[in-house]
């Protein structure tokens, strides 16, 4: 009998930090767990080596007039820092009142063990299921996922013949209304430095007559915003393509507490763009934001310069048919355009991920020619998740980026089903990350409900 709960104790107990290189041990040994786990289960294990952080792959393989659903996770997780603010071990799970505590209970071993765990109890009462299956586990997703693209496009063939991507790694707003994710914002992200003099000048002997680049940056900064919060960069809303009034409708159902939502968050008014709710804004439209901003002096005291320098880290999250490497190139474009005489500028990129979007059965705007097997993971997950979460769920975009799973789209054409089993409040990187059991109780069931139907069982 697989227990769901203490398989997630185990794993939350391994510390997968894929970011620091002084967990490289506990990578291990979680890839290793991944890899048992599965194959306990009767499926058959690759271990694909990548230049950090392997991928584990299990294979459920049968009939090939079956159905195949893949199904991906992820085994890493962000650092702990501040370490100080946990109230428990975050490399030992906790069980407090009704939720695991512990870093990735959440993120993203928690929902991932929902679908694990569903495949397990489905294989133990129905072992000649008629269903192939594919296990996908990264170890890089919290650095970017460097290593599964070139996967992607080395299994192509491979994962291109399977039906449909099942995941939970996304957000529901609350433990009785359960989202399906069906759009992400795409994401580019840049780092822009002004250099001026060629060295940090005395104020009082130069303050005046040299521009100073933190005064540059500050008005280079405030003009990438018109005060209606527009982005102002020429073309940078060229590609965002219309919202169906069948999704401003489920946004309706969610309810719009713009108070409530302005506590959660700690400030006294909110500043979406014009025309748009804040919640319509953080999921139809287009950003750009500033991370940091920094140059001279930063310590105690006083320190009276003109600074050499002035940095800032902007990322823009991008809908519709918006391109990374386009809007990039719009906003630098911006950016060298408005650099005083005096300063120089240099923009470089960083990462990157295009927009996704799905659109689920029976919708105006529904594919002509949607696969059948995924329009019945998606009939059979609102099913599922209306019986046992007893409410139907909302089909909603989400403001985040996942640009790994628009690379899946792009290379093997496949789409993805998203159930969103974590909330707002399980801390997500943050101390003190947890995840509601009920949820991954209730998650297990609706898994195991979507891959019956899938099957035809």
């Amino acid at each position: 009998m697989f227990d769901a709960i203490e398989k997630l104790k185990e794993y939350i107990g391994y510390q997968s930090v894929s970011a620091d290189s002084a967990y490289k041990e506990g990578m291990g040994q979680t890839r290793d767990f991944v890899a048992k786990m599965l194959g306990d289960l009767g499926l058959s294990v690759e271990i694909v080596n990548t230049p950090k952080h392997p991928i584990v792959m299990a294979r459920r393989t049968g009939d090939p007039s079956w159905p195949h659903v893949v199904i991906y996770g992820h085994y890493d997780v962000q650092p702990v820092d501040p370490i100080e603010l946990w109230e428990t071990k975050p490399f030992e799970a906790t069980i407090k009142g009704d939720r695991i505590y512990g870093r990735g209970a959440a993120d993203n071993k928690g929902p991932q063990m929902a679908h694990i765990a569903a495949v397990a109890e489905l294989l133990e009462e129905c072992p000649d299921l008629p269903l192939r299956i594919t296990f996908l586990i990264e170890g890089e997703e919290e650095v970017g996922s460097p290593s599964l693209l070139p996967l992607l496009e080395e299994r192509k063939e491979e994962l291109s013949e399977a039906d449909f991507v099942l995941l939970s790694d996304t957000l529901s707003p609350s433990e009785d209304q359960i989202a399906v994710t069906v759009g992400l914002r795409g994401i580019v992200d840049m780092e822009v430095e002004l250099v001026g003099p060629k060295s940090d000048l005395h104020s009082g002997l130069h303050g005046g007559a040299v521009y100073n680049p933190l005064q540059a940056m500050a008005e280079i900064c405030a003009s990438l915003h018109t005060p209606d919060n527009r982005v102002n960069v020429p073309g940078f809303y060229d590609d965002v393509t219309e919202v169906e009034e069948w999704e401003r409708d489920e946004l309706k159902e969610l309810g719009a507490d713009m108070d409530a939502y302005a506590a959660s968050v700690g400030v006294d008014a909110l500043h979406p763009i014009a025309g748009y709710t804040p919640f319509e804004a953080i999921r139809y439209m287009p950003t750009l934001e500033f991370n940091g901003l920094w140059g001279g002096y930063t310590g105690e005291g006083s320190k009276t310069i003109v600074p050499a320098k002035a940095s800032v880290k902007i990322t823009c999250r991008l809908v519709g048919n918006m391109k990374p490497d386009v809007v990039g190139k719009q906003v630098a474009d911006a950016i060298l355009s408005r650099v005083p005489k005096g300063l120089k500028a240099k923009v470089k990129m960083g990462h990157k991920g295009v927009p996704y979007l799905v659109v689920p059965p029976d919708r105006p705007n529904t594919p002509a020619g949607q696969s059948e097997v995924l329009a019945n993971a998606y009939r059979a997950t609102e099913a599922a998740v209306t019986d046992v979460f007893g409410k139907k769920p909302l089909f909603l975009r989400e403001g985040g980026s996942i640009p790994i799973i628009a690379d899946v789209k792009r290379v093997t054409g496949l789409d993805s089903v998203m159930i969103g089993l974590f909330l707002p409040e399980d801390n997500l990187h943050a101390p003190n990350e947890s995840m509601s059991l009920e949820v991954l109780k209730k998650g297990i069931q609706v898994s195991k409900r979507i891959l019956k139907s899938v099957a035809g069982v």
